[in-house]
């Protein structure tokens, strides 16, 4: 069983769900070929927002990638990384990570599996060529629709000089790349035999559909797992349940983070397995795995479903 797999440290979660503390790179090389059916994942979008040193200010609060946003209506804002501070040397860095992600995964999806991969507009260019690349083939993006705080801010230091003027637009989207392991013959042949190649359906009648309106994180949801790069159950739910066209096989998140991916999964009845570096949201998963999976979304509530298939 692949949730047993490996010495690592792990929480299962549920009868379905299990959270394993380890690298990804290193979990997915222990993975047999053809053993997981979909991926949707978080990643951290520019790596060194996510390396140890960042964290370490992020958590003290002061220094590092993560900058605090300007406050234009006197409400506290939480810190988010900032991209336009990568250099030359840390984009490749970016491109080759992201490669050698893909390549993981390339093995050790099946044939048709597909990839959910969550970006920024600044640096998806290079994840994504970096999964072209590496053999996927690009299926399009998802695009989630959400007002964010990053960008739009005028010349730092001659706000009044340059009253009307934007550094960079400001931000309203969020790309998720989909790609596809390529596979043999016809899409219907492929899904008689693993059960991937296509997307599921929202219904009978409406497909699923590459753009998705969802604001940012926030309330309760946020209180459960304050990770600083949560996604709502109401959008993460959409995306699970789309990437296993026949609702059955084993969903994988190479970037668990707080759980939210598995906890997506768990509500729509999907098997999964996620795998995360820091012992911290590891931790936190564990707490917030429950609570996030049983939380009641206004625009998706999915019926609970059980299939036989092992992890």
């Amino acid at each position: 069983m692949l949730r047993n797999l490996g010495t690592q440290a792990r929480h299962h979660l549920s009868d379905r769900a299990t959270y394993v503390l380890s690298d990804a790179l290193k979990w997915l090389a222990e993975l047999p070929a053809n053993s997981i059916h979909a991926v949707v994942t978080d990643p951290p979008y520019g790596m060194i927002e996510y390396d140890e040193k960042n964290q370490a200010k992020l958590r003290k609060g002061r220094g590092g990638v993560w900058r605090i946003p300007p406050s234009f209506d006197g409400a506290n804002r939480k810190p988010v990384p900032r991209f336009t501070v990568l250099s030359k040397e840390e984009i490749l860095n970016l491109y080759g990570f992201f490669s050698s992600v893909a390549y993981g995964l390339l093995r050790t999806l099946v044939p048709g599996g597909h990839v959910f991969i969550a970006s920024n507009p600044l640096v998806s260019t290079m994840t994504f060529h970096a999964f072209v690349e590496s053999g996927f083939e690009k299926r399009g993006e998802v695009i989630r629709l959400v007002q964010t705080l990053r960008g739009g801010d005028r010349p730092k230091g001659a706000e009044r000089d340059f009253a009307g003027v934007t550094v960079m637009p400001r931000s309203c989207w969020e790309p998720w790349g989909i790609f596809r392991r390529p596979f043999e013959g016809t899409v219907a042949k492929n899904l008689r035999t693993w059960g991937t190649a296509g997307l599921r359906r929202v219904s009978d009648e409406e497909p699923f559909r590459d753009v998705i309106q969802c604001s940012p994180t926030r309330g309760e949801e946020k209180g459960i797992a304050p990770h600083p790069s949560l996604k709502p159950q109401r959008f993460m739910r959409k995306l699970v349940r789309a990437c296993l066209p026949l609702g059955v096989g084993i969903l994988y998140d190479p970037f668990a983070g707080s759980g939210s991916t598995l906890a997506a999964a768990e509500a729509v009845g999907y098997r999964c397995i996620g795998t995360d570096s820091d012992a911290e949201y590891f931790r936190m998963a564990s707490r917030a795995f429950r609570p996030l999976s049983e939380l009641q979304v206004t625009e998706l509530n999915e019926p609970r479903t059980d299939h036989p298939q092992s992890t």
